[in-house]
Parts: structure tokens; C-alpha cells; sequence
């Protein structure tokens, strides 16, 4: 479908901002996919027309076919038309010179409200570190797959307070992508701790720290230490007031929290208390702003009665809270779903997509899950208004369309998202080959560095493996599969980062699975194109985030 180079499209809609940024994203992955440009139809018939058209639903779509084989995508509103061009990209034959319309037509919906992406920002992650072009464009790409928030967290232990000239560098790139994600009709969503703190907190206001505390947060219930606390929320509030906030998380650990006798247990005691009054406060920056109120990590340290206190706290509804998030370090909290959702308020998950299964996170290459996310999906859909999957990174970009796709659609499989995505990023003939790798390496996925890798690296323990694949049945037939694949694609896709991601991670595996886990120079060529990809660098990255090939662990650990 082209004329001279051109595919022609009619915008019959208001020329609206989100209108122009559509278009832009539409001309360009064409562009890049086809070699053909986008042109306005003028009055010639279009190939591609884009509307408004009310009674779909609520960011919903309707693709039909229109007079002499033209595409028509209706959006219900902004939101709906960018999805429903997502959905024509994704079905579409895209080569050199050519752009096919898939066969879907009619109509979508999503089922879920709340369709989020959590990007933590630091330990010199992808998120903190790459070029913001590569950030906005990476946005603008998961919004074509239905994302409709993206949430980001200004952590303040970093920092010595918010003029601290770190802060201000970490403020600004943080706005620059909720900018990004509010240009393509998504809600900017914030969060922070309830009793968060600087790093020149003052001593005698100190909490009494939970295990894996910084060390410098709040008690809320020593004198001064609510007023502090609140103090420099406020701070931090006015510098996003610029924003479209749609959400604001009060989040109780990882740091957070305090184990004094007056605010145990945390998340049904001090917690509470603080959160309220923050709540309060976050309102009267952001008025539209929901707040999320977290559970993450209850039970952990005063177990079944951290719940039952919070449970009671909320029984009463208060107007504090409009959703709460529950979420474990992998599974969703047995006493949740035996319990129900407390307060009978609307819940939201926060699916771990990143750590599991590999250490350092995406360090051997794709992090694959669907198998998994299928599991937790299955255990806690009937309970759930959405969620927001948490990203450390770009390696696990197939778990994030899982989750996307389960929030749109929860009758559908992880499987065939899974294939659906192999059709739309690599070849529609790759698909199946593609869709077979991915669930044997998620069965395959148990990676990690050898307790001893400083010893190793530094010449001893030469009989001990460098790296442990803990799991790895058949890395070869992966990397078979994976070989026919890419035999089906064209060049664009198979230089593009996610199809490297994935076939670095089968070639790890078959590597260090032939090597019995030692290192070799194949493997170190295979880690330095991930850090390439991710933005890695020893010098900034910590090595939880830290492709593990031996010239980066040297310099991280002062053997370069």
C-alpha cells in the first residue's frame, strides 16, 4: 500500500497535541520499518484514515476497512486512536517498500483502568543512565502497546536535601520523562516512602531501621519528626507542580518504615498515621491525584498482624485512600487473597518483571516470564483494577507487554502475547520459532555469579565455575530455534536491541553452558554488547545491574 514512496493518511480528528505526536510516531516506525514517508491525503483517497468515534469505550479502538481498501482507525478518545495505531502497527506487514494492513478488524476495549509502568531510576540502571532520546522514544513504545502512566520516584537518600545539585539533576531527568509520558496521553504517577528522609537527616529523629534501612529515615512519632517528614514532601511536591500527576504512591518499606515501640506494627501503626496527613498533603498539591496506598512487604517482620492491624485501619473506608497496591517478592500475598482487598477499595498489583531468575538483572540478556506472570495472573486477575509492572531496566520489555496485554485483555493467554509480539518486533514467520525459545529459556532462567567471582577473577578457585546456570536444559535447540527465526527477519530486525537482548541470552547460555560456567572471551564479547545496549558502565553502574563480563567485574572491584 504505497504510491512513490508514500503511504497517505487523513487525520479526521481535532489537531491536537497527542493528534500530532500520533502521527509523528506512525510516520517515523514506518519510516524506519518501510523506507516509505507518511503524507498528509490532501484530497486524494488516503490509505490510512484516523478518527475520533464516540460509544467504543473508554480507550478503546475500532479498526474497519473504509472505500477502495483503506484503513480506518477510530479511537474512542486520544488515548483509544494511539492504541488503535499500536494495534495497526503490530498487525501490519512491515518490509523495504512495504506496508500491508493486517486482517483484524472491529473493536477493543481494555477491561482495567490502570495500566502502569514503574521505572526505577538508579544504581546506574538503563532508566538512570541512557541518552533521555533513547527514554522518550522507549515511552512512546510501550504507550503503543496500551500503557496509560508511568511512575517514577525521586529517592531522596541519595541526596543531601533538594538543592543538593545531584537532586536537581535527578529532578530534571525525571521530569523529562514524565514529559515524554504525558505527550503520549499517559498520567504522570510519583511515589515516595512515608517517613522518606535526606541523607542529613537529623540523628536524634532517626528511625529505628528495618534490616535493609539506609539509616537516615523518619520516626513519626519522636517529636518534630512528622513536621520534618512533611516538610520536605512538601518541597518535593512543588518541584513536579508542572506536571499532569495522576497517581501518587505512599510506599511503607523497602527502606522505609521504623520498629520503634510507639510505631510497631509499621504498616498498621505508624505507617497509617503518617500516610494520612501525606495523603492530605499530596492532594492539595495535585487535586485530581489518586492516591495509592502500598502494602509491599507486610508480614515480613511482624507477620500476620502487620495485616490485621492495617485491615482494621482501613475497614472504615477513609477518604484518604483511593487504591491500594498489593504485591510479595514474586507471588501475590496469600493473605490477600484470602482476605480480599482491604478496605474493599480498588487493588493494583506491581509485578516483579526484573529481578527474578538472574543476577545481576538482566546481566546474561532477556529476562523472560510469561510462563510466571501467567501464574500470578491466573491466582489474582478477579481482584485487580491493573497495575504497574516494576522495570529495572529495558531486558525485560516482553514481560512488560505481558502485563500491559493481561491488563487490556485477562482472557488472554501470556502465551500468545508472546507470539504477537515475536510477529510485530522480529517477523510474523519468526513468531512460533521465536514463541518456543522464549518459553524454554524461561524455563532455563537461574543465572547468577559465583559466590567466590573476586577470588576467581584474581587467578584462584581455577576449578570453580565462574558463573552458575542453575538451570540450562537444551541451550542449544534455544539457539537453534532462535537461528531459524532470524533467517525469516530483515536487517532492521535483527540489529534492533530487543532481538540482541534475546539471542545474546541463548548464546550466553550455550556458552557458559559448553564452558561448564567458566568465562571466555565469547562470553565477554556477548556481555560488552548488553552493556553497550543497556548503558552499563562500571564506573556507574552497580553490579546488580552490571552485564558480569570480566573486564567490567575487574574494574568494579579494583583488579583493572
Amino acid at each position: 500500500m504505497k504510491e512513490n514512496g508514500f503511504v497517505r493518511v487523513r487525520l479526521e480528528a481535532a489537531e491536537t497535541p497527542l493528534a500530532g505526536k500520533i502521527l509523528e510516531i506512525l510516520g517515523r516506525k514506518l519510516l524506519e520499518r518501510t523506507g516509505l514517508k507518511l503524507k498528509p491525503a490532501g484530497r486524494e483517497a488516503p490509505d490510512i484514515a484516523l478518527g475520533i468515534e464516540d460509544g467504543i469505550g473508554e480507550e478503546g479502538y475500532r479498526i474497519e476497512t473504509g472505500p477502495g481498501g483503506m484503513v480506518r482507525v477510530a479511537g474512542n478518545d486520544g488515548r483509544g486512536l494511539l492504541y488503535g495505531v499500536g494495534r495497526l502497527l503490530r498487525d501490519a506487514r512491515l518490509a523495504p517498500g512495504r506496508f500491508e494492513p493486517g486482517a483484524w478488524r472491529g473493536a477493543s476495549a481494555p477491561r482495567l483502568k490502570v495500566r502502569g509502568i514503574y521505572f526505577a531510576t538508579h544504581f546506574g540502571n538503563f532508566h538512570d543512565l541512557a541518552p533521555m532520546a533513547e527514554i522518550v522514544r522507549y515511552i512512546e513504545e510501550l504507550a503503543l502497546w496500551g500503557c496509560n502512566m508511568l511512575s517514577v520516584w525521586f529517592d531522596m537518600h541519595h541526596f543531601t536535601g533538594i538543592g543538593d545539585p545531584a537532586a536537581q539533576r535527578a529532578i530534571d531527568r525525571l521530569h523529562g520523562m514524565l514529559k515524554a509520558a504525558n505527550s503520549v496521553g499517559m498520567g504522570a504517577s510519583l511515589g515516595g516512602l512515608a517517613n522518606e528522609a535526606y541523607s542529613t537527616s537529623p540523628e536524634r529523629l532517626r528511625a529505628e531501621p528495618a534490616p535493609h534501612h539506609y539509616h537516615v529515615e523518619i520516626c513519626p512519632s519522636k517529636p518534630g519528626g512528622m513536621e520534618l517528614i512533611m516538610t520536605w514532601r512538601r518541597e518535593m511536591l512543588a518541584a513536579f507542580s508542572d506536571l499532569d500527576v495522576r497517581y501518587f504512591w505512599i510506599w511503607p518499606y523497602d527502606q522505609g518504615g521504623c520498629m520503634c515501640r510507639d510505631c510497631s506494627p509499621w504498616g498498621g501503626n505508624g505507617f497509617v498515621r503518617t500516610a494520612e496527613p501525606m495523603a492530605r498533603l499530596i492532594r492539595e498539591a495535585f487535586p485530581g491525584a489518586k492516591i495509592v496506598v502500598s502494602t509491599w512487604e507486610f508480614g515480613y517482620w511482624h507477620g500476620d498482624a502487620e495485616w490485621d492491624q492495617f485491615y482494621r485501619a482501613v475497614a472504615g473506608r477513609p477518604d484518604w485512600i483511593d487504591y491500594i497496591l498489593s504485591e510479595g517478592h514474586g507471588d501475590f500475598p496469600p493473605y490477600v487473597l484470602k482476605h480480599g482487598k482491604p478496605g474493599g477499595y480498588p487493588l493494583l498489583n506491581f509485578p516483579e518483571i526484573s529481578m527474578h531468575g538472574m543476577s545481576p538483572w538482566g546481566g546474561f540478556g532477556a529476562n523472560l516470564q510469561p510462563a510466571r506472570l501467567q501464574k500470578v495472573w491466573d491466582a489474582c486477575r478477579g481482584m485487580l483494577a491493573g497495575g504497574f509492572p516494576y522495570s529495572e531496566g529495558i531486558f525485560e520489555d516482553l514481560n512488560k507487554v505481558v502485563c500491559l496485554q493481561l491488563y487490556w485483555d485477562g482472557d488472554r493467554r501470556a502465551e500468545d502475547i508472546v507470539k504477537e509480539y515475536a510477529a510485530a518486533e522480529f517477523a510474523p514467520e519468526a513468531a512460533g520459532l521465536v514463541t518456543q525459545a522464549v518459553m524454554r529459556l524461561e524455563r532455563n532462567m537461574s543465572h547468577d555469579l559465583a559466590t567466590e567471582w573476586k577470588e576467581t577473577l584474581a587467578g584462584a578457585h581455577a576449578d570453580k565455575p565462574f558463573y552458575h546456570l542453575n538451570s540450562c536444559s537444551e541451550p542449544d535447540e534455544c539457539l537453534d530455534l532462535l537461528g531459524r527465526a532470524e533467517s525469516s527477519m530483515d536487517e532492521a530486525a535483527r540489529k534492533s536491541w530487543r532481538w540482541r537482548v534475546l539471542k545474546i541470552r541463548a548464546e550466553l547460555d550455550s556458552e557458559l553452558a559448553r564452558t561448564g560456567g567458566a568465562a571466555s572471551d565469547r562470553a565477554d564479547v556477548l556481555f560488552r554488547e548488553l552493556a553497550a545496549i543497556y548503558h552499563a558502565d562500571s564506573a556507574r553502574s552497580r553490579l546488580s545491574v552490571m552485564p558480569p563480563g570480566r573486564a567490567a567485574l575487574r574494574a568494579m572491584s579494583g583488579q583493572g
